[in-house]
């Protein structure tokens, strides 16, 4: 059983759970867009209920919250080392069905695969999330194809209604701020059960598609600036830096920073060897990663089917069109 909130109950609610939490969701951010006078959706800090965006898919993907672009491991001086401390106030992330499921294939990535990320596990064990009602397709949504397009797992749900919002608390905690408020009431979980783009994958990719021409067709527009990973909520790979202060060159901090598998260097190895060498060959292990390779170690596919890469783009390369190409190509 959920809750209705009316439309000036709400800030009354918002100031209950940020006693406990740091709101994070999908916020717009005048004048901050890659070009000039242009705006973006991102995830940042909310202070009240107007400010999240529901009519727009956000630019950027959650995972900067749990894992910042870059985020400084430990400090070091010439005889000792010092992790940073966590933030106190928990965090609770507004999410909608798709990045919920981004969120698993960041669990299977950081806790599962091999040793836990001791970083990540902490920011994760400080972290609720709230699903967002998803009534409305945006226009290269596929999670219809992907199966993200629904989620039952999740510590809150909330959606956007006219005068008002809805809520319904899983977690135990959350449900405890939210009782002394709001109108009994129930209702469904609010999911797309259409896109309007149609998405289907591959099962058995054609023999010999890692030689096949058409990788090196589109990898000729790629300018290898690695957005395409860098909004994709799944995407997990990074680089390290170490800082060395400039005041003693023997301390500093050692950084963990975001990476792409499409810019020119990241499989370069010792003795100039390098693994993938032209931007057809990035571009080939980034679209088969997702969609094949992914699926053949965890059983499941890495793409959510949100549609970021395919707006960020700037030579308007289409991924939605890779996968299109793939699937045509097994039917031939």
């Amino acid at each position: 059983m959920g809750k209705f909130f009316k439309k000036e109950e709400t800030e009354k609610l918002f100031r209950e759970l940020k006693k406990s939490y740091n709101l994070y969701a999908p916020k717009l951010f005048k004048g901050e867009g890659c070009y000039s006078d242009t705006d973006v959706i991102r995830y940042g800090l909310i202070d009240k209920w107007e400010e999240i965006v529901w009519d727009k898919k956000s630019d950027y993907s959650f995972k900067e919250v749990l894992f910042p672009v870059s985020e400084t491991l430990f400090y070091f001086t010439e005889e000792e080392m010092k992790v940073p401390e966590r933030k106190e106030k928990a965090g609770l992330i507004f999410l909608r069905s798709c990045d919920m499921h981004a969120l698993k294939r960041l669990d299977e990535i950081y806790l599962k695969n091999g040793r836990e990320d001791f970083y990540y596990r902490r920011m994760r064990e400080h972290t609720d999330f709230a699903l967002m009602g998803c009534g409305e397709s945006f226009e290269t949504c596929f999670c219809v194809g992907m199966g993200t397009n629904r989620c039952d797992f999740y510590d809150m749900y909330i959606n956007s209604k006219e005068g008002g919002c809805y809520i319904q608390a899983v977690k135990e905690n959350l449900g405890r701020l939210i009782e002394d408020m709001g109108e009994k009431e129930e209702e469904p979980v609010a999911c797309i059960t259409e896109n309007k783009v149609s998405v289907k994958i591959p099962e058995q990719l054609p023999s010999g598609i890692q030689n096949d021409g058409l990788w090196e067709t589109w990898g000729g527009r790629c300018i290898g600036c690695g957005r395409c990973n860098f909004v994709c909520p799944a995407c997990t790979c990074f680089t390290m830096q170490d800082i060395f202060y400039k005041e003693n060159p023997r301390t500093g901090e050692r950084r963990r920073v975001w990476a792409s598998c499409q810019v020119d260097g990241y499989t370069d190895g010792a003795g100039g060897l390098s693994f993938r060498k032209t931007q057809g060959e990035r571009l080939r292990f980034k679209v088969l990663h997702k969609i094949h390779d992914y699926k053949k170690r965890f059983g499941y596919h890495m793409c959510i089917g949100c549609g970021r890469c395919e707006d960020i783009c700037p030579e308007y390369i289409s991924y939605i069109g890779c996968l299109q190409k793939l699937k045509e190509m097994e039917e031939a």
